[in-house]
């Protein structure tokens, strides 16, 4: 791919418009991630803070708060803030799916160990509360409190759903509110708050965030089914062989007939997977069109978030997160 093809893509847009903010945010996390008496904290830290993430949900801090003429500077904390509840996550997470590969990389628990990426995660946080505090804005405070135990309750909820056949599409969307959409809304909403924005246009901020962190999340789990390696950071499949009920499987499974109850018995519920297993989900999702369905759901949302972008005010930054609703859904095309 070309710079100029590069260039063309609505996050590298996104991230363009915001370089003096963003080089604000990266100089903010490197200093706080620091820690002199526990070298291992910058160390892990960095492993994944500098592993190329996107930056997506800061930007999205920054965006909000820019759209609404804020000057600054605790868009940056925010924007900073944010980004340090979504790494510790992503520590944690990595212990709990046992994984292996994070953005391309061995995670940090391969890497080093389950107990420092779970400590590290906790001093993340610890940092992103200070972070916070900085601002001196209650509500902010109270909007990211309340995502950071949104997202604890999400990731507890697919923990107990997983590999159980009997998770509906409530309870998944339940999941990926949690897990994915409430860092997204809390993102939008206190770049909003930051800046003064009326009652009306944050809560339009907050719908944005939450129906495009819904959306990003269902097109995650439809390319686990199809898409490339690359383009979803992890290797095809991956949900199928940890068992992770997923719209996708959802979508089938309450379809299926005994015998395909049977086979989706097997492989999720009691995990006995062999050669071949995921090629026939694969192809009992197509005879179903469970890929398809969970496409339009994906669509749908979408398009709650682009129409959630309507109530804010004209500017340039509103038309690039409408532009870059586009793009997290143009994945599966």
């Amino acid at each position: 791919m070309s710079l100029d093809e590069k260039a063309t893509k609505p996050h590298d847009r996104l991230a363009l418009a915001l370089s003096e903010d963003m080089a604000a945010v990266n100089a903010l996390i490197r200093d706080r991630m620091a820690s002199e008496h526990a070298p291992r904290i910058p160390e892990i830290t960095a492993h994944l803070v500098e592993a190329g993430g996107k930056r997506l949900r800061p930007m999205l801090t920054l965006a909000a708060a820019r759209i609404f003429g804020y000057e600054g500077p605790f868009h940056v904390h925010l924007a900073a803030t944010v980004e340090f509840i979504h790494t510790a996550t992503l520590l944690h997470d990595d212990v709990v799916d046992e994984s292996k590969q994070r953005r391309g990389r061995p995670t940090a628990n391969l890497l080093w160990d389950n107990k420092s990426s779970v400590l590290v995660g906790d001093y993340l946080l610890a940092r992103a509360f200070q972070l916070m505090t900085d601002t001196n804005n209650i509500r902010v405070l109270a909007i990211l409190a309340n995502a950071s135990a949104v997202i604890s309750e999400g990731e507890v909820l697919q923990l107990s759903a997983a590999q159980d056949l009997a998770t509906d599409e409530a309870i998944y969307l339940q999941v990926i509110r949690g897990k994915t959409a409430a860092l997204f809304s809390a993102a939008t909403e206190v770049g909003g708050v930051i800046a003064g924005a009326s009652e009306a246009q944050v809560k339009a901020l907050f719908e944005f965030g939450d129906a495009l962190g819904v959306a990003f999340q269902m097109v995650d789990d439809l390319l686990d089914y199809g898409g490339a390696s690359e383009t979803i950071g992890k290797n095809v499949g991956d949900d199928f062989r940890e068992g992770k009920i997923t719209l996708p499987v959802i979508k089938a499974v309450a379809a299926a007939d005994a015998e395909e109850r049977a086979f989706w018995v097997r492989v999720i519920e009691k995990g006995k997977q062999e050669d071949g297993d995921l090629e026939q989900a694969l192809g009992l999702m197509a005879k179903h069109g469970a890929l398809e369905a969970t496409k339009a759901a994906a669509l749908e949302w979408a398009a709650k978030a682009k129409a959630a972008l309507a109530e804010l005010p004209a500017h340039e930054l509103r038309d690039m997160l409408a532009d870059l609703t586009d793009y997290v859904v143009a994945r599966l095309r």
